[in-house]
């Protein structure tokens, strides 16, 4: 199979609020478990993806839309022995809040959707018309324009009210304790036992309740926060090899490692792609 077969191309749409497309043809890569601080919405344009996604696992066939919420954790890999290729965007929750609010959905909540596939024809082939916009028309009101109107009907026929899962995710607060205490010690390397001093739970009982709330265990969900952060860092120029102790990737090999089964291209590729 030739290399061109396994390939990944993110641009960053900076006047459209900073918002990411991708354009993708995997054949062999298999996604780690990850997640994204954004939303992930893609069209299978070839093929067939294979996916687990909060827990549960999905097929998604030719010409369906796939729905990722933030934070939440997925793969990714072929269903067939073909491979498969997808185009998506990664809207953030305040694009969501603030078309919410515009519009009096959910009270002003950014949405969740439910349904991580969908056979939707026609939602599908406006965010094929959308993704041909982004790439090829420079005229700016068309671009804002045909973006936001995309993401409110997408929104409005497949979003539902997120206030009662945020509720339900701050009901127990000593995980999202731990959490935090991540996110301000990133590069730090952080002790099991230290982290259940602070949430007053045994690291056993921890490790459970962490993953019961987020998906993944705490030293898992370190090193996705840390790829997180480390493409923030990589958008705003900073060289490869300071990006990776900053945030806490001592060894250049896992870095490059971990990010390219996260995001299917290496931290350098992708350096190149979004500046």
């Amino acid at each position: 199979m030739s290399a061109t077969k396994e390939q990944a191309k993110y641009k960053i749409h900076q006047e459209l609020g900073g918002i990411e497309m991708v354009e993708a043809n995997f054949h062999r890569h298999n996604f780690s478990k990850h997640s994204h601080e954004t939303y992930t919405i893609n069209i299978i344009e070839s093929g067939c993806q294979r996916f687990l996604s909060a827990g549960q696992n999905f097929v998604a066939p030719e010409h369906s839309i796939i729905f990722v919420n933030a934070d939440e954790v997925h793969t990714g890999e072929s269903g067939t022995q073909h491979g498969w290729s997808y185009r998506g965007i990664s809207p953030t929750e305040q694009q969501f809040h603030q078309l919410a609010s515009d519009i009096g959905f959910a009270h002003g909540f950014a949405p969740f959707f439910p349904d991580a596939v969908v056979a939707d024809k026609q939602m599908a082939g406006e965010l094929k018309v959308l993704f041909n916009t982004l790439s090829f028309s420079s005229n700016s009101l068309l671009r804002e324009t045909m973006l936001y109107g995309v993401l409110t009907r997408l929104m409005l026929k497949h979003g539902k009210s997120n206030q009662v899962i945020k509720q339900q995710q701050n009901s127990n607060q000593k995980p999202a304790w731990v959490r935090q205490y991540i996110h301000e010690h990133l590069a730090d390397n952080i002790s099991l036992e230290h982290l259940a001093n602070i949430s007053g739970f045994t690291p056993f009982y921890l490790v459970r309740q962490f993953q019961k709330k987020y998906g993944l265990p705490p030293h898992s969900y370190q090193i996705q926060h840390r790829l997180q952060h480390s493409k923030t860092l990589l958008k705003q120029g900073q060289k490869v090899v300071h990006v990776a102790t900053q945030v806490g990737f001592y060894d250049q090999s896992h870095f490059h490692r971990h990010f390219k089964k996260a995001n299917g291209i290496t931290p350098s590729k992708y350096a190149n792609q979004v500046l």
